[in-house]
């Protein structure tokens, strides 16, 4: 084997060693280094860490809380964002690049802006709060609840949601709901039979992030209430950097659980997405 061709060889592993070590460092040590302490308990090594977890109903309630809030702000997000991908697909293109820059650089306002604004907006004496009030349309608004917090989270997800599902309405061909319109099928009957199974692959996928990206969302709830509301992310971080509450072996546990659910998430994630495809074949 010649010099060159042993050189071309090796070029690309060499190219990804420091990507290789970088993720190694900072993405697997840190999962391993979390796993080992998850299983280290007051009274020793087992999973006493966890049994405590499950039998407290405050740890229950934020892993609750969590799921809740992620749910339904990936889930709202997603509605919004996939009207807003497919209306993108029929306006002007500059404006389509205008959206798409815009919502590029509102997938990354969050933290204490993005929680400001909020406060500006929603809060108990907020400018729209007010304004809805004077109108007659709610009573009041709190937007330090769940339901404040989904609020503030289906923000967040809208742009992100609209990132990744506006390429996704590339694969709809408009032959395709031509030859359907010829031979007699509706605007429901191409969305049932056709459109829907093409997209479902990118919405599951788009879910799925959405939830991940919820689940792990610390910064903005954190200035919000102060880290008063019960979550999961509040939780960790509680335990890490608490003055009177330190636990970074129960945060391990903690953090596990937050993992696990995002693997079980996307197993489901698979499995129907398998089955979307079996489907559509």
């Amino acid at each position: 084997m010649s010099a060159p061709s042993s050189l071309r060889r090796w070029l690309p592993l060499l190219c990804l060693l420091p990507f290789a070590v970088f993720f190694l460092v900072f993405q697997v040590a840190p999962l391993v280094w979390v796993a080992v302490n998850s299983l280290n308990g007051p009274d020793g090594w087992g999973l006493g860490n966890f049994e405590k977890i499950f039998a407290s109903k405050f740890y229950l309630q934020a892993i609750k809380h969590s799921l809740q809030i992620a749910f339904w702000s990936s889930l709202f997000g997603m509605a919004i964002a996939i009207l807003g991908s497919y209306s993108l697909r029929q306006v002007d293109s500059k404006l389509r690049d205008f959206v798409i820059a815009f919502s590029n650089m509102t997938s990354n306002f969050a933290g204490v802006p993005l929680a400001f604004a909020f406060i500006i907006l929603l809060g108990f004496n907020g400018a729209l709060t007010l304004l809805l009030i004077q109108a007659g349309l709610i009573d009041g608004f709190n937007l330090y609840s769940k339901n404040g917090l989904i609020v503030l989270y289906t923000y967040f997800q809208i742009p992100l949601g609209v990132l990744l599902l506006y390429p996704a309405f590339d694969a709809l061909r408009q032959d395709w709901r031509e030859s359907a319109a010829l031979l007699g099928a509706g605007t429901w009957d191409f969305w049932r039979h056709i459109g829907l199974p093409v997209l479902t692959p990118a919405l599951l996928g788009t879910f799925v992030i959405l939830l991940a990206n919820a689940l792990g969302a610390y910064a903005t709830v954190y200035y919000l209430t102060t880290g008063n509301f019960n979550v999961l992310p509040i939780r960790i971080a509680a335990m890490v950097s608490g003055d009177i509450s330190l636990n970074p072996n129960l945060a391990s546990a903690l953090s596990m659980i937050l993992v696990g659910l995002m693997v079980l998430i996307t197993i489901v994630h698979q499995l129907l997405l398998k089955r979307s495809n079996h489907v559509t074949r």
